[in-house]
C-alpha cells in the first residue's frame, strides 16, 4: 500500500478501518490476478496417463495465524495452508510432510468476521476454527483468499461428480483414453481459470465500489493547514487509482466475456465429440452382436464334411451340405467364430497304460481289440529317431551364407501406382520390386524342404501309421515360414528353373521349373538318397474379397517312400492375406487336409483352424487324427502351424455327448501323454531386417557355379533388389518382361505358320513317367509307363507374360503357394484365345498321374546329367 494512504488513514481514523479493509482486499485480488504461476499458458498436449491434479502455486495460500485452543492456553500460533479448497493447519512448517493437525472443507464451510483481527470458520458440525490474524490487513487477505477458495470448491464439486465416469480411461485403447483424459484435463484447467477470473472480477467490482465510497467520504472532510496539503495528495493519488482500477475492471470484464464465450464453445465441441463417440460405440456393439448372430446361424445351417474326411466318425453322422458351388459363389466367408467346433475331444488315458513299457504295446493292442500289425511301434522311436551313421557322415562341404544385405527403407504408396493405371487391363499393370522379396516363386516352393528331416525319419519307420505322423508333420511344417513373410516373391519367367543340390549336406536334391505362365504353374521334383521322393505341380486360384485375399492352391503333392513303397498324396489349405487395403498385412492358413496312403488306405485328417478374435483357443491351431483303412483312430496330432506339432497315441475312443455348437456328438479319445513331433527352428538374428528369411531362405539366392543359365540365381532384377539397388531392379524387370513378350509373340507366329488342319486334333505319343531317375548319384530308379494326354494350354492374346501382378502388392505366399498373379482362374479357366501355344517345358513333361488321375507335369530326367557334363546348349535365353 502507498505510504500516502497510510498517512491519510492516520489523520482520518473515523474512516481508516473501512478504507484499509477494502483497499487491502482489493490489492490482494489484483496481486492474485497478476501472479504469473496462476496464468494458463499454452502448452503442447503430451499423451500420457492421467494424473491427479496438483494445485498451482497461485491456488495455495500459506501463513501464520493464531488459533483458539482452550481457556488455559488461549490462542496458539499455528501454520495454516489453504490448497484445493481445504484449509489445513500444523504446529510448525516442518510438520507439513508428516502430521496434519486438522483440515476443514471450505465447500461446506461458513466464514464469519468477528472484529478487526478475528474471524471464525465452521462447517456447521463439529469443526469450528476461531482464528486471529496479526493485523487487520492480514485478516482481510485471509478472508479474501478463503472466499475465493470456497467459491472455487463449490463450483468444482458438481463438475467432479458429472465427469467422474469420464476421468477413468477405458481398459482397451489406452492411447485413446490417455489422449481423451489429457484433453479433458486441459479443458477443465481452462474452465477453472475462467471461473477464477469471474470470481475475481466480482470481488474487484465489490471491493472497488466500497473503496470508492470510502474515498468519497474522505473528500467530504474539510481540514486546513498541513492536513489539507496531505489530503490533497491523497485525493490526487486516489483519483489516479480510481481511473486505473476502472480501466482494469472494464478490461477484465471484456476478457472474461470473451473467455466465457470460448469456454462454452469448447465445452460444446467436446460434448458433441463425446456423444458421437458414444453413438459409434453403440453401433460397433450392435455390429458385433449381428456378426455373432450371423456366425451362429451359419454354423447352424452348414455342416462340416467330417464324416467323409475322418472315417473314425460314425457313418450315420450328418452329411455335408455345402458343395463346391457355394465355395465358388459365396462372397461372405466368416472366419471370426466365437468358438471353434472341434470334431473330437482328447482326455488322458487310464494310468495303467503309462506304466506299460514299449515292449508291451502289442499287449495293449490285444486288450483294446486293435490290430497288432498296425499299432506295435515304439513311442520313443517316434518322438526322436536318431540319425543313422550314414547321415552323420554327411558334413557340409561348403559354408553357406547367413546374411544378406538389409532391406532398404524405401517408402512406396500403393495408391500412387494404382491411380496411374486406371482404365488399363489388369494384366497390363506391372508392379515395382518394392513389394517383392529377393526370391522367386520357384525358390519359395523349394522352401517346402526346410524340414526334410521329417521325411528322413519317416523313411526309416517300419509302421505305416508311424510314417503317416511324420508325413503329416511335414505338411504342416511347410507353412511355418509364412507368418512374417509379407513380401511377394518374383513371378518366374516361362522356362525359369531353380535347383537346390544338397546331396552332400542333407542327402537330397531338388529341381523346379516354371512350366506354364497363363495360368502360372510350377513343377517341382525332389529326391533323397535316404529313400524318399517328393513331387508336385502347384497353380492357384484367388478371390479378392475387399478386405482380404483368398488363395486356393490347386494340384496334389506326392511323397513316395522307396523301402515301403508307400505313396502319400495331399493338397494345400487356403491362404488368406488380411488387411489388403488398410492396416498391417497378416497371413492366416485355414482349411482341411487329407493325407492319404494309397497303398494301405491309412488317412490323416488335418484341420487348420482360422484365426478368430473371439476364440479362446491358441492362434494358428492345427489338429488331426491318424486312422487306418477301417476308420479306427491310432494317433491324435495337435499344435500350431507356425511353432510345433505334437502327437498322442490313442488308447481308447468312444462317442461322447452332444457338445458341439450344432448339437453334434464328438468322439472322445483317451490318449497317452503328448510328445513333440516337430518344432520350428528360430529365425536367424536380424531376420526382421532381412525380409524375415529363415536360415534356408538366406542361402537360396546365393550364387553358385555350374547351375543352368535359366536358374533363378542368375535373374538380374532379383539380384539387384537383393543388393538394395531397387531403381535398377525395376528397370531390369521391365526389360525382362518386354523380352519375354517378344519371345512369346515369335513363338505364336511360328506356331501359326507350322500348324495344319490335319495335325490339329492329333495326340502326342505316349510318354513314360520316371519318378526317381538320377544318374549321377547312387539312387535307384522306378519307371511307370503312363499314356500321356495332349498338352493343351490356351493363352490370352496380348497379355503381359510377367506383369500380371495386380494382387502382388498385397499377396504374400510361402514357397509351396505359387500365387495367381492375376484374377484369372487356374489352368486357363478364364484364359481363352483362338490359338494354342506350342511351348514345351525343358525338364518336365505333361502326363496323367496314376494315383489321382490328374494331368500334371512329371520330371522326365536329364537335368543332373546335363549339369555334370556342363551341357546347357538346349536351354533357352530368358535373362
Amino acid at each position: 500500500m502507498s505510504p500516502s494512504c497510510h498517512v491519510a488513514l492516520h489523520y482520518f481514523p473515523e474512516v481508516s478501518s473501512d478504507v484499509l479493509r477494502e483497499l487491502s482486499g482489493f490489492l490482494f485480488i489484483i496481486h492474485r490476478l497478476k501472479t504469473p504461476s496462476d496464468t494458463v499458458k499454452p502448452r503442447a498436449v503430451v499423451m500420457s496417463e492421467p494424473k491427479a491434479p496438483t494445485p498451482a502455486p497461485g491456488d495455495t495460500y500459506k501463513g501464520w495465524l493464531f488459533k483458539w485452543t482452550n481457556y488455559i492456553k488461549g490462542y496458539q500460533r499455528r501454520w495454516f495452508v489453504l490448497s484445493n479448497g481445504l484449509l489445513s493447519y500444523y504446529r510448525t512448517q516442518a510438520e507439513m510432510g508428516h502430521t496434519c493437525r486438522g483440515t476443514i472443507n471450505l465447500a461446506t464451510a461458513n466464514i464469519a468476521v468477528e472484529d478487526s483481527c478475528n474471524f471464525v470458520i465452521s462447517n456447521g458440525g463439529t469443526q469450528t476454527y476461531h482464528l486471529k490474524a496479526s493485523s487487520e490487513v492480514e485478516r482481510q487477505r485471509w478472508i479474501t483468499a478463503l472466499e475465493l477458495a470456497k467459491a472455487k470448491a463449490v463450483r468444482m464439486q458438481p463438475e467432479s461428480d458429472e465427469s467422474g465416469d469420464d476421468s477413468t480411461p477405458p481398459a482397451s485403447g489406452q492411447g485413446a483414453g490417455s489422449r481423451n483424459s489429457e484433453v479433458q484435463s486441459t479443458l477443465r484447467t481452462l474452465s477453472s481459470k475462467v471461473e477464477d477470473l469471474s470470481t475475481c472480477n466480482d470481488l474487484i467490482a465489490k471491493h472497488g465500489s466500497a473503496l470508492q465510497r470510502s474515498l468519497s467520504e474522505l473528500e467530504g472532510v474539510r481540514l486546513g493547514g498541513e492536513t489539507s496539503e496531505k489530503f490533497r495528495q491523497v485525493t490526487e493519488r486516489a483519483t489516479l487509482f480510481r481511473i486505473t482500477s476502472n480501466a482494469m475492471i472494464n478490461a477484465c470484464q471484456d476478457f472474461l466475456t470473451l473467455a466465457q464465450t470460448h469456454s462454452k464453445r469448447w465445452q460444446k465441441a467436446l460434448q458433441s465429440e463425446r456423444e458421437q463417440r458414444v453413438r459409434l460405440e453403440e453401433t460397433l456393439e450392435q455390429l458385433a452382436k449381428q456378426h455373432n448372430h450371423l456366425e451362429r446361424a451359419f454354423r447352424g445351417a452348414t455342416v462340416l464334411p467330417s464324416s467323409q474326411s475322418n472315417p473314425s466318425i460314425d457313418s450315420k453322422g450328418p452329411v455335408p451340405v455345402k458343395g463346391d458351388a457355394s465355395d465358388e459363389d459365396d462372397e461372405n466367408e466368416f472366419f471370426d467364430a466365437c468358438e471353434d467346433v472341434q470334431e473330437f475331444i482328447t482326455v488322458p488315458a487310464d494310468p495303467k497304460y503309462h506304466r506299460r513299457s514299449g515292449s508291451n504295446v502289442s499287449g495293449i493292442s490285444s486288450e483294446l481289440g486293435m490290430d497288432d500289425g498296425t499299432t506295435s511301434l515304439d513311442e520313443q522311436s517316434l518322438a526322436s529317431n536318431p540319425e543313422s551313421p550314414q547321415s552323420q557322415e554327411l558334413v557340409p562341404v561348403r559354408k553357406r551364407r547367413s546374411r544378406i544385405p538389409d532391406k532398404p527403407n524405401y517408402s512406396l504408396n500403393l495408391w500412387s501406382i494404382m491411380k496411374n493405371c486406371i482404365g488399363k487391363e489388369l494384366s497390363k499393370i506391372p508392379m515395382p520390386v518394392n513389394f517383392n522379396e529377393p526370391l522367386s516363386m520357384l525358390q519359395r516352393l523349394s522352401e517346402d524342404l526346410e524340414y526334410y528331416e521329417l521325411l528322413d525319419r519317416g523313411a526309416k519307420c517300419q509302421n505305416s501309421l508311424e510314417q503317416m505322423c511324420y508325413v503329416a508333420a511335414f505338411t504342416v511344417s511347410s507353412y511355418s515360414t509364412t507368418v512374417h513373410r509379407t513380401g511377394k516373391p518374383f513371378n518366374p519367367l516361362l522356362g525359369e528353373t531353380f535347383e537346390l543340390d544338397r546331396v552332400q549336406e542333407s542327402g537330397y536334391r531338388s529341381l523346379c521349373e516354371q512350366v506354364s505362365h497363363h495360368p502360372p504353374a510350377a513343377a517341382h521334383h525332389a529326391i533323397s538318397e535316404r529313400g524318399w521322393t517328393l513331387r508336385q505341380e502347384i497353380a492357384l486360384a484367388s478371390k479378392f474379397r475387399g478386405k482380404y485375399l483368398s488363395i486356393m492352391p490347386l494340384g496334389s503333392i506326392h511323397c513316395i517312400f522307396e523301402k515301403s513303397t508307400n505313396h502319400y498324396t495331399w493338397k494345400k489349405v487356403t491362404t488368406t492375406v488380411h488387411n489388403i487395403i488398410v492396416g498391417k498385412l497378416w497371413i492366416d492358413q485355414s482349411g482341411e487336409i487329407d493325407v492319404v496312403n494309397h497303398k494301405t488306405g491309412d488317412r490323416c485328417h488335418l484341420k487348420f483352424a482360422p484365426y478368430s478374435y473371439f476364440s479362446r483357443d491358441v492362434a494358428r491351431k492345427v489338429t488331426g487324427v491318424v486312422t487306418d483303412k477301417d476308420g479306427k483312430a491310432h494317433y491324435v496330432l495337435s499344435g500350431t502351424w507356425d511353432e510345433k506339432m505334437e502327437y498322442s497315441r490313442v488308447m481308447q475312443s468312444s462317442r461322447g455327448g452332444e457338445n458341439g455348437a450344432e448339437g453334434r456328438q464328438k468322439t472322445v479319445y483317451q490318449t497317452l501323454k503328448a510328445k513333440e513331433l516337430w518344432r520350428k527352428t528360430p529365425l536367424p538374428e536380424g531376420a526382421e531386417n532381412m525380409y524375415y528369411f529363415s536360415t534356408l531362405a538366406l542361402t537360396l539366392n546365393e550364387p553358385e557355379e555350374g547351375v543352368a543359365p535359366t536358374d533363378s540365381r542368375r535373374r538380374p532384377d532379383q539380384r539387384l533388389m537383393e543388393q538394395g539397388r531397387w531403381e535398377e531392379a525395376n528397370a531390369e524387370k521391365q526389360r525382362l518382361e518386354e523380352k519375354q513378350r517378344t519371345v512369346r509373340r515369335e513363338r505364336e507366329r511360328e506356331a501359326n505358320r507350322t500348324a495344319s488342319p490335319s495335325e490339329e486334333g492329333k495326340e502326342p505319343a505316349d510318354g513314360a513317367l520316371i519318378e526317381d531317375s538320377i544318374s549321377d548319384s547312387p539312387l535307384k530308379t522306378e519307371e511307370v509307363e503312363i499314356a500321356s494326354e495332349p498338352s493343351e494350354t490356351t493363352y490370352k492374346t496380348d497379355t503381359d507374360e510377367t506383369s500380371s501382378d495386380l494382387s502382388l502388392s498385397t499377396e504374400t505366399l510361402h514357397g509351396s503357394h505359387p500365387p495367381a498373379y492375376s484374377m484369372e482362374g487356374p489352368y486357363g479357366a478364364q484364359v481363352k484365345s483362338g490359338h494354342q501355344d506350342n511351348y514345351t517345358p525343358m525338364w518336365f513333361e505333361r502326363l496323367v498321374d496314376p494315383m489321382t488321375g490328374e494331368t500334371t507335369h512329371i520330371y522326365k530326367g536329364g537335368y543332373w546329367e546335363a549339369k555334370e557334363q556342363g551341357s546347357w546348349d538346349s536351354c533357352p535365353d530368358i535373362f
